[in-house]
């Protein structure tokens, strides 16, 4: 299996060597769009944000802020991280994912918690959203709106995801960092999101001349902004539709995209994705629904039942799940050492049944 994979990386990067060079004017096209659009956008708007966020996490991680503790509470995050959750909501992608992958190198939360937190804790900034998609409507109201969704679906989707943990904050191992050591990790993060975003309009670029024109302008456009954000907002200008523009920016921003995924793999290292794209996942259908049931209502794109029977089926999800996690918890204080797990309880009751006895007996 093994052998047979390895194989098959090759046979992919010998189609893409073929391909960037017998298709030499795509590659250089994308990439010339790709570094333009670091130029002009992602780094005007991200660079700024990871030297700060570096400096504002040091400074706010492990500290407890009294009037962020009810939002700490829904997210099920553990006391005092409040400057993660301010960071990821207003840091930008993957500046939020960073600072978990740095508060977890340092000894300050938990593998685990950290896991937790990348599910929901990394979030286009505002300087993006405002910056990027405010000019694609002609309502002010709607770039306000579109920021809104997001972070309420960020944090419905802290609270939906499962929780490890509840301890606090382990703020022993802290060391204060500089002004050049943030600079030197604002730069290497800001490289590292360069470098994905010109790969991805290279992409982008070979998919535009062989396959991308084939299809209809909205699907080409979802296409483009799955595989990367930046380059699907700016696509979006090509969506006649006001409504149908709106409903597929917030569920770009929701769902950030194959490249702020890689991103975000580039950034947190051997603490792995945890709950990244899980979450994601949750939070781009999230967005959606909620996009769909606004954009119903003042562009009428659709009727209202459509996105209110969304609403439903997720809220309905969520107390479904809170109801396993009571049960599983019930589990859990039968017997610690099982860790909670229904189905080894199930097993070494079938092997053993006098050892649980006991148990079932209190």
């Amino acid at each position: 299996m093994k052998r047979t994979r390895h194989i098959l990386q090759i046979v992919v990067l010998c189609i893409a060597m073929l391909m960037l060079v017998f298709d030499s004017k795509a590659a250089l096209e994308g990439a010339q769009e790709g570094l333009a659009l670091c130029g002009k956008t992602v780094i005007p708007s991200l660079f700024p944000f990871f030297f700060v966020a570096v400096l504002l996490t040091d400074a706010l991680y492990s500290q407890e802020i009294s009037i962020l503790r009810p939002l700490l509470r829904l997210c099920k995050m553990p006391q005092g991280a409040e400057g993660l959750l301010i960071v990821g909501l207003i840091g930008g992608y993957p500046v939020g994912a960073k600072c978990v992958y740095d508060c977890w190198k340092r000894g300050q939360i938990s593998k685990a918690a950290a896991k937790r937190c990348l599910g929901f804790c990394s979030n286009a900034g505002p300087a993006f959203i405002f910056g990027m998609c405010g000019m694609l409507f002609s309502a002010s109201w709607t770039v306000w709106a579109l920021w809104g969704i997001h972070i309420v679906s960020s944090l419905v989707v802290g609270n939906l995801l499962p929780r490890y943990e509840t301890s606090r904050v382990s703020p022993q191992h802290s060391t204060k960092i500089t002004l050049s050591d943030a600079m030197r990790k604002a730069l290497a993060a800001m490289l590292s999101v360069c470098g994905w975003v010109v790969l991805f309009r290279v992409i982008i670029s070979f998919a535009q001349r062989w396959f991308l024109w084939l299809m209809p302008t909205n699907c080409s456009v979802a296409v483009e902004g799955f595989l990367e954000l930046a380059n699907g907002c700016s696509s979006l200008f090509s969506v006649d539709s006001e409504g149908l523009r709106f409903v597929l920016c917030s569920t770009f921003l929701g769902l950030g995209g194959l490249c702020v995924g890689l991103q975000t793999i580039s950034v947190t290292g051997e603490l792995g994705t945890g709950l990244y794209f899980p979450g994601k996942a949750l939070q781009g259908l999230i967005s959606c629904c909620l996009a769909t049931l606004i954009a119903s209502l003042q562009f009428h794109l659709c009727s209202p039942a459509i996105p209110t029977i969304g609403l439903v089926v997720l809220a309905l999800f969520a107390l479904v799940k809170k109801r396993v996690d009571f049960h599983k918890r019930l589990v859990y204080n039968v017997e610690n050492d099982w860790k909670g797990d229904f189905l080894c309880y199930s097993v070494r009751k079938l092997q053993n049944p006098a050892a649980i006895a006991p148990v079932e007996q209190k």
